[in-house]
């Protein structure tokens, strides 16, 4: 399917959250989370569910994406399996908690089962960037509790 990839930048909260409506539910590997102290860069590889592109019924679709941030202080996890490089999880939500000092602030990753990683940012300074190719997948993401 030819699709256009997406490629957007944060420089603030507002634009994060235009950034995190296109990452919710994507999967992640944990074995594909890099933080580089020297570089102060966090990047995650991820598994972009199309939300632009999907309708009620389908056809759906992933991406392979890349979400970095720039400008990194530091970066803490809780309940993200460490164990395995191999295990999933689903990305819920991602969003911004500005220090009282601008523009610094705190990064929230909310992973599905209440997993989290926080990253100390100095300003934001965030892209998602999608690398292709897409696939067809045959579930739409369902937030229902059922």
């Amino acid at each position: 399917m030819s699709a256009s990839l997406l490629r957007l930048m944060a420089e603030d909260a507002g634009d994060l959250d235009i950034i995190g409506a296109a990452v919710q539910d994507a999967l992640v590997r944990v074995g594909e989370i890099n933080f580089d102290r020297k570089a102060r860069r966090f990047t995650v590889m991820i598994n972009r569910f199309r939300w632009e592109a999907a309708g009620e019924k389908g056809p759906y679709e992933r991406v392979r994406s890349a979400l970095s941030f720039d400008s990194v202080l530091g970066v803490k996890s809780r309940r993200v399996r460490q164990d395995t490089d191999e295990a999933l999880a689903s990305l819920l939500s991602l969003g911004f908690i500005p220090e009282e000092e601008p523009p610094g602030g705190v990064v929230r990753l909310l992973l599905a089962g209440g997993g989290e990683i926080a990253i100390a940012v100095e300003c934001l300074d965030a892209v998602l960037v999608d690398t292709g190719p897409t696939w067809s997948t045959p579930r739409r993401p369902d937030h229902e509790q059922g």
